[in-house]
């Protein structure tokens, strides 16, 4: 079914604070819309509102038909007790309530209901619309394709992180929505996920938005973007896809910039103008008191006249100041400024692993020999499950070996960002489990530093666990900045942060000079973040590329 997703006059915020006002937004069956903007300006919300799961504080959400379906994939997917593989992908494909639907329509039809007859006809029509006829046979060969080699009937819970990312990606391959709404879908994909991704998304004929601060998937995929512009409070819509939009944005900031800037320069002027009026002006009334007994009449007219001219003049030019067009200044943008704190140098060897072996269930890994010398700059690559993150907890020593040995140098201080961001996970407020990873550093100091990579106060007294999965990795980055490190590993470092927060981390890697280990499927990482050494895992076997 062909759909059209119309957002009119929506306000959205939380608290005391707007997120955004005044959103319109008609998304054509189609159309792949982007949605961008910092960390907090209301993406998720938007997406939330858009599929009814929420309500905006004013305007409304149509969809044309009603009847529509709407499909919302948020970008953590729940893992639920007990839950199988299989009823997974039924319940992200929402096969799962279109199947409990037709049960209730069935048993009603049964029982001779009144309107029975009606609402099984539009309860088989959504089930079959949504796949459910084939659900099973499809989810067998969707799970075949991606290497997802587990039984469907095993909860998700027993699933790794790779196997749990292929089986989200297997949920939204399955899906038949007419309107898809999804929330960072590029988490925790591989590049073989990415292209798999990239290929339904473009093929897709249904109304499309979507939130990712993966640049390459965006510029590959959507053809408009929409800005929440969360520091000027404006929403803005661009076509012509991801590339486009960075050049009108950059376009347009520059000339809000340079209008602002010759607002500014005009009114000064003329404010300046102003006052030597004004000045010269009661320089002429001074005079003319300090000689009023002057019987120059002549004279004393002179001046009276020169003294109302000016201020005519002063008048005038109040009124052009009064009829100058204002021009907002625009509102500077927060920006994370990160550093990466430097540790004194560690020893020519920094890690060595020797015949090293790591079993886990049907999984093995090595043997691996490698060796990370000082200043090594090492990208880490593979496909999900392939065993990264087990090398580098094998490096860092914090898996037990079943085979051979590894050893770290001496001197190293390890800097971490890993997967889970596993740090501030826990129910401590974030700044006490901050400040547990540095005792040194004073409650002040460390709300100081959280604040700077935009962790107020809202957020350093909430349980760590509650914090957006971005705010999370905010406060592993920040973590970087307030103990000196020599052996950076990160791990997936991007997922979930905001588009400018990359920047800035590339930034910073470019300026860091100790060790890097570098796990990353973000391609335009990769291609910015200068490496001297690219190491791939297959199937569990290291080799160097």
């Amino acid at each position: 079914m062909s759909a059209t997703l119309q957002a009119k006059d929506l306000t959205a915020g939380h608290g005391h604070r707007t997120l955004f006002s005044g959103l319109d937004l008609v998304v054509a069956p189609g159309d792949v819309v982007g949605l961008v903007g910092v960390n907090g300006a209301g993406k998720s919300t938007l997406l939330r509102i858009l599929a009814g799961v929420d309500k905006p504080e004013s305007g409304e959400v149509r969809l044309t038909p009603p009847a529509a379906t709407v499909g919302y994939l948020p970008q953590e997917p729940e893992r639920r007790p007990g839950e199988s593989v299989r009823e997974f992908l039924a319940r992200r494909t929402s096969v799962a309530a279109a199947q409990a639907e037709l049960d209730a329509a069935t048993e009603a039809l049964t029982a001779g209901a009144d309107g029975a007859d009606d609402r099984y006809a539009v309860a088989l029509d959504r089930w079959l619309a949504l796949g459910g006829a084939d659900l099973d046979h499809r989810a067998e060969e969707v799970a075949v394709e991606l290497g997802l080699s587990v039984d469907l009937d095993q909860p998700m819970t027993s699933l790794s992180g790779g196997q749990a990312a292929r089986a989200g990606l297997a949920s939204l391959l399955l899906s038949r929505y007419d309107v898809f709404l999804l929330d960072e879908p590029t988490n925790d994909l591989d590049l073989d996920g990415l292209a798999r991704l990239e290929r339904f998304v473009t093929g897709l004929r249904s109304a499309t938005v979507l939130v990712s601060h993966d640049r390459e998937f965006l510029a590959r995929t959507v053809d408009q973007v929409l800005e929440l512009d969360l520091p000027q409070q404006q929403v803005r819509l661009y076509g012509g896809g991801y590339e486009s939009y960075l050049e009108e944005r950059a376009v347009a900031r520059r000339h809000a910039r340079e209008n602002y800037e010759e607002y500014a320069a005009t009114r000064a002027s003329l404010e300046e103008r102003a006052r030597t009026q004004r000045a010269w002006m009661e320089k002429g009334v001074r005079n003319a008191r300090r000689k009023a007994g002057d019987n120059d009449k002549a004279g004393r007219k002179f001046r009276a006249e020169a003294t109302e001219k000016q201020a005519a003049k002063a008048r005038q030019t109040d009124r052009m100041i009064d009829r100058l067009e204002v021009v907002e200044e625009p509102r500077k943008e927060w920006e994370l400024r990160m550093e990466i704190a430097a540790a004194p140098r560690a020893g020519a060897v920094v890690a060595t692993l020797r015949g090293a072996v790591v079993r886990r269930d049907a999984f093995t890994l090595g043997p691996v020999d490698l060796q990370i010398d000082w200043a090594d700059r090492v990208a880490i690559t593979g496909a999900n499950g392939a065993g990264k993150s087990t090398l580098l907890a094998a490096l860092l020593r914090r898996v037990p070996l079943d085979a051979g040995s590894a050893s770290l140098g001496s001197g190293v201080e390890v800097g971490e960002v890993d997967q889970a961001r596993r740090l501030f996970l826990g129910a401590l407020p974030l700044a006490e489990a901050f400040a547990r990873e540095v005792p040194s550093l004073a409650d002040a100091d460390v709300r100081t530093l959280l604040a700077k990579f935009g962790l107020a106060a809202a957020h350093v007294l909430r349980p760590a666990a509650t914090l957006s999965p971005g705010e999370r990795t905010r406060a592993a980055l920040a973590l970087l900045q307030a103990r000196g490190v020599n052996l950076l590993v990160l791990d997936e470092p991007t997922n979930h942060l905001d588009l400018p927060a990359i920047e800035q981390l590339e930034s910073a890697l470019d300026s860091y000079r100790g060790t890097l280990l570098l796990v990353t499927h973000d391609r335009r990482m990769l291609e910015a973040v200068h490496v001297t050494r690219r190491l791939e895992v297959v199937d569990g076997k290291v080799t160097e590329t």
